[in-house]
């Protein structure tokens, strides 16, 4: 897997209740928090399932990493599941998260 991040400063889509970066070239969509940068954190609780595609105003993007700031501050979330379809991730996820299924 990568360590860098797909998307600087992107202003975050939500899409059913996963914030995303979305990369219109390539067609690949990067999970964030809710701004999209690193303010706005706590936006996650619970069990979170990522899906390994995405569909936004009718065109679809793979999910293929996970930015820096996705799970920052989220204290409530208990559990992620992650697709195989992601690639790329900017930080120590599982440090941050109890529970991780690839």
């Amino acid at each position: 897997m990568t360590l860098l991040p797909m998307v600087a400063g992107a202003e975050a889509v939500e899409i059913d209740g996963i914030f995303y970066n979305l990369v219109s070239k390539a067609k690949e969509a990067e999970v964030t928090n809710r701004l999209g940068g690193d303010g706005g954190f706590g936006s996650y609780s619970g069990s979170v399932d990522i899906p390994s595609s995405v569909t936004y105003e009718g065109t679809a993007y793979s999910v293929t990493g996970i930015g820096e700031f996705a799970f920052r501050s989220c204290s409530g979330l208990t559990s992620v599941t992650i697709p195989n379809s992601v690639t790329s991730y900017c930080c120590p996820i599982k440090v941050r998260i109890g529970s991780i299924t690839p």
